[in-house]
């Protein structure tokens, strides 16, 4: 009954609760991917302006550096004494906000490519990085400027350095070109702690910036990745000075000299970020430049957007929803009164009808139908009843029938195991009554005659008369277990429970005549197992069994191997034996039949019985016997049988 109502409810919803808000979701996830780029595109303009800033500073301090340099009073300075010159640049230094001014006297080399540029006659400004003897030549209080603990930082390089005492400086040099003088002034800034300059670009950026707030944004310096100039916060008036940067924005922007546009993590936060490399004179990556701004208002933003949505169309759901339902109860009531009457209908009640108004429309008719539908089958129940009670009389006389059919085959089936049994008897003593019987009776009639003529004479030739009777025993002993085999419940008795290593020897026995007749090898390892429970006559016509078809198989020649173990099967301790030929095998396509009765591969010879025969007897003393084309060729049947129990 719920099931009408929710799955018309699925088909008026569907459109509504599925491609609704599917339609939400793509347009979100654009809307999201398009409003970070806008967040990516204006960071990226950030640090475009950031970038600027520190252009335009090493510009104007290389031209302010040009504009001394070519000055009346630096050249009157110079002709005056070296004191009366320091002087003048300490306070030209003072002046122009510089950290470091000196005079370079033309003639000279150096290892700065920008010193050399002015000594050449260019111009030149970089950002280089002085080490601490190098600033504390120009002063110690510049190295202490300079001097910056490093502090562990989450997700940085691993480093065992803990502090950074290098400095980064815009670095300057403009040649000096007047009468009597030749050289080059050399200039720089001390970007270190320089606070600045690093907040006079946060002021230039986030002015006016679209996250509501000057303080939303942040920007920094790096030295390496160490921050040696920044106003990103470690607490509310302590700057983060010391704090390094990611191991991922490291290697992509100092290593692989790349700039990264994208979120990351600053400090303990995360930030849409822009980072720069920066290069000294040299060319190597020595530094970087970052702006950022909070990506927490931003998220917060969609993440608004994203609930408003979700709760609009959730109202609309609510809404819609019982307002279907409404206009859908006569559809369902008609549907969910035929629902109770075919229930009524499986439980029995055959005489349930819906009692619905045959109305104009469809479901109406189909409630009138379906009462018609069940007039009928009322009806038919009716005579479907008659006609089993008839149905189950003739059953009961065709089962009759089967009952006496299926004695008459099981008659005939024992019959069919007689003539097996029969004709393997036939097949063993035909080669062997008719060559032995009557030449051991001959042979052992002889030899009485002769013991008793000659008496006394005949010690000397008794050791040979011995050996003659103990051949003729053995022979009386072969025809014995021949006898054994044709009749074993007249020497089996009551016994049930049997050694296979010894029924298998004496098969051996029975058998070895037409062994020897094929030149057919028997390869035994006969190991100590437990007692079976089979007959031993019956386990002597499966062996029997299975050796001369293996012999039949082989024809002229190969061997046989008969293996014997103990072995346990689904926690039952028992005996395995295994009889293995050299032949050729049974082709694939039978082996699902080899058990079956007639199968035989022995054309116009045997009955195919033997096989199925053996499976009978093996099966009734609760074992089983298996057969496969192992790898190394020919034929294996296997026979396990379970332990009797007794020792």
């Amino acid at each position: 009954m719920r099931s009408i109502r929710v799955r018309l409810l699925f088909l008026a919803l569907a459109p509504l609760v599925i491609l609704t808000p599917l339609l939400l979701l793509v347009g979100m996830t654009r809307w999201t991917a398009d409003y970070d780029k806008v967040l990516i595109a204006n960071v990226e303009s950030d640090l475009r302006i950031a970038e600027q800033y520190l252009a335009r500073i090493m510009t104007t301090t290389g031209e302010d550096l040009s504009g001394v340099a070519g000055s009346v009073g630096f050249a009157e300075e110079l002709d005056a004494s070296e004191a009366s010159l320091q002087a003048y640049l300490d306070d030209t230094r003072r002046a122009l906000g510089l950290d470091i001014l000196y005079y370079l006297p033309g003639g000279q080399t150096s290892d700065w490519p920008v010193i050399d540029s002015a000594l050449k006659g260019t111009p030149a400004t970089a950002i280089d990085l002085f080490d601490a003897e190098t600033l504390t030549a120009f002063s110690p209080d510049l190295a202490a400027r300079a001097r910056i603990e490093l502090i562990p930082t989450r997700a940085a390089v691993p480093t065992d350095r803990t502090v950074e005492d290098r400095g980064m400086v815009v670095h300057a040099a403009t040649p000096v070109r007047l009468p009597g003088h030749d050289g080059a002034l050399v200039g720089g800034i001390l970007l270190n702690r320089n606070l600045q300059f690093i907040d006079t670009i946060n002021a230039l950026v986030y002015l006016n910036a679209v996250t509501g707030g000057d303080r939303q944004g942040t920007a920094t310096l790096f030295l390496d990745d160490v921050r040696v100039s920044t106003n990103v916060r470690l607490f509310e008036d302590v700057r983060a000075l010391g704090t390094r940067v990611s191991a991922v924005v490291r290697r992509q922007v100092l290593d692989e000299q790349e700039t990264w546009l994208d979120r990351a993590f600053v400090v303990n936060d995360w930030y849409i970020s822009g980072y720069l490399p920066l290069h000294d004179s040299f060319g190597e990556a020595v530094g970087m430049l970052y702006v950022g701004f909070l990506e927490a208002p931003f998220t917060h933003a969609k993440r608004t957007a994203f609930v408003i949505m979700l709760a609009a169309f959730a109202a609309v759901v609510l809404l819609s929803a019982p307002l279907f339902l409404w206009l859908a109860k006569g559809v369902f009531d008609p549907l969910e009164q035929m629902t109770r009457t075919m229930r009524r209908v499986q439980d029995g009640d055959l005489s349930a009808r819906n009692a619905v108004p045959r109305s104009g429309d469809e479901i109406g008719q189909v409630a009138g139908h379906l009462d018609d539908l069940l007039d009928q089958v009322q009806e038919r129940d009716t005579q479907l009843r008659a006609w089993a009670s008839e149905l189950n009389q003739r059953v009961e006389e065709r089962t009759a029938e089967l009952r006496e059919a299926n004695a008459k085959l099981e008659d005939t089936w024992r019959q069919l195991v007689m003539s097996e049994k029969l004709a393997s008897i036939g097949e063993i003593t035909a080669g062997v009554a008719h060559e032995i019987n009557n030449p051991v009776a001959v042979i052992q009639g002889n030899l009485d005659v002769l013991r008793e003529t000659l008496g006394d004479a005949a010690q000397p030739v008794q050791t040979e008369i011995d050996l003659i009777d103990g051949q003729v025993a053995r022979i009386n002993a072969i025809v014995g277990k021949l006898l054994q085999f044709a009749r074993p419940d007249d020497f089996s008795g009551t016994e049930r429970a049997v050694d296979l290593a010894p029924v298998v020897r004496d098969c051996l026995v029975l058998v070895e005549h037409v062994l020897t007749r094929a030149d057919i090898r028997v390869e035994t390892a006969l190991a100590e197992a437990p007692r079976v429970a089979i007959g031993a006559g019956e386990m002597q016509q499966v062996v029997i069994n299975l050796v001369v078809n293996a012999v039949h198989a082989m024809e002229h020649s190969g061997t046989i191997f008969l293996t014997l173990d103990a072995e346990d099967r689904n926690g039952r301790p028992g005996a395995a034996l295994s009889v293995r030929d050299t032949g050729p095998g049974v082709p694939e396509k039978l082996l699902d039949t080899v058990f079956d009765p007639f199968f035989t591969t022995k054309q116009a010879e045997g009955t195919g019985l033997g096989l199925s025969i053996s499976q009978t007897l093996i099966q009734r003393a609760g074992g089983r016997i298996s057969y496969r084309n192992p790898p190394e060729g020919g034929a294996e049947f296997l026979v396990w049988l379970p332990a009797s129990g007794e020792t």
